[in-house]
Parts: structure tokens; C-alpha cells; sequence
């Protein structure tokens, strides 16, 4: 059985009732748990959710990917939705990662590109300041900002070693009080980072920027 089923992306040929209808039919007949979508807006969730119960969301949020907090997140608790969130450390942007390997899309990332780099180096900057100042790392700040704000979504970890998965996990040992957070919030604002986290194609697909 299948835990939960999550379409990666809305498709926009297909109504979303059809979609959840169709996952609803392999709940009942036993093949899957719970339904899950990823990045949609409001109006896509409170279409699905009349269909069938949604379990869970996939959104990308982090320091400087807000955007869920006006509307969706609202909304989740008003449904009793939960959330998996996604690019807490936007996509390694925030822990001072650049793409290296042949292949790496971010690269082709707005946030990434070379127009952007030297304003967003800024930022990065400021972070790890911030983070050492509280003897952590960029990485460890990033994630509990997450767990302070969003205590009950789900951050994604995106570790490739045991090592990196141990340092991250060294955030729940440090949690962030309320004026830790206003200050970082202060300091690197929701529009801090120069370019979009996808490109613009991508950006105009997202039914979660609608």
C-alpha cells in the first residue's frame, strides 16, 4: 500500500476533482492512504479537499520564500491540512552551496545566476553571521527559523551524508526564541534575495503563485 499519494504539480488539463476523484478511488479499494498535493493554491485546495480529505501539502518555504504564510498556511489549519515544506535552505542557496556538478539545475536558477550573485552573497553574509553568533550554522538557523514559525508542518531535510544529517538535526537542539526570530526577520527580509526561485516559464506553471 502507498502511504500517501502526491501529484508533483497541478496539471492544468485536468480538473483537480478528476485527479482527487481518482486517488480517492485507490483509497477504497486499499492501494493508498492519504491524499497529498504539491504546490497549488487556495482555490485548487478547497476545490480537492470538497472531493476527498487532503492530508498533507508540499510547499517550498523558507527565510526568504514566504509567500505560503498570507493564504496557505491559513488555510491548511482552517482544513486541518498539514504541511511538507520543502527548499528550507533554498536549495542550498542560504548554506552558502553553489551549483558545481555538471548537470546541477540549479544553476539555471534565477536566484543562482550571475546577475544575482553578488547581491545574494550579501545575504548569505548576514546569515552566517547571525548563525555564528548563536553557534550555529547557516544551515541549523534556516531550519529552526522553520520549526520556530511552522511547529506543526514538516520541514524537509535534504541530507546526503550521515554527517550533514547530523548537523541538521543539531537545530532542534537550538531553538529560536520569538526575538530571535524578529531579528533575523529584520535583518533578511522576505524579498532579500534578487531573482525568482524558479524562472519565469516555471513561475507562470506554479498554481501556488496564483
Amino acid at each position: 500500500m502507498i502511504d500517501i499519494y502526491r501529484p508533483a504539480r497541478l496539471d492544468p488539463n485536468v480538473p483537480i476533482e478528476d485527479t482527487v476523484g481518482a486517488i480517492a478511488e485507490l483509497i477504497q479499494k486499499g492501494y493508498v492512504r492519504y491524499v497529498s498535493l504539491s504546490e497549488v493554491g487556495v482555490d485548487t485546495i478547497r476545490r480537492a479537499h470538497a472531493v476527498h480529505a487532503v492530508a498533507d501539502l508540499q510547499i517550498e518555504y523558507a527565510l526568504v520564500s514566504r509567500n505560503p504564510e498570507a493564504k496557505l498556511f491559513p488555510l491548511l489549519r482552517e482544513l486541518g491540512i498539514g504541511a511538507t515544506l520543502y527548499g528550507v535552505l533554498s536549495r542550498g542557496l542560504l548554506s552558502g552551496s553553489k551549483p558545481s556538478a555538471r548537470g546541477d539545475f540549479r544553476a539555471y536558477l534565477p536566484r543562482f545566476a550571475g546577475p544575482h550573485q553578488e547581491q545574494n552573497q550579501q545575504v548569505i553574509d548576514k546569515l552566517a553571521r547571525f548563525a555564528a553568533e548563536r553557534g550555529l550554522s547557516s544551515a541549523q538557523l534556516c531550519i529552526a527559523w522553520v520549526l520556530a514559525k511552522q511547529p506543526g508542518f514538516v520541514p524537509v531535510i535534504g541530507a546526503r551524508s550521515v554527517v550533514q544529517l547530523e548537523s541538521a538535526l543539531g537545530a532542534l537542539a537550538s531553538p529560536l526564541s520569538g526575538a530571535d526570530v524578529a531579528a533575523l526577520e529584520a535583518l533578511i527580509p522576505a524579498e532579500a534575495l534578487a531573482g525568482t526561485r524558479y524562472d519565469p516559464a516555471q513561475m507562470a506553471h506554479l498554481d501556488s503563485e496564483r
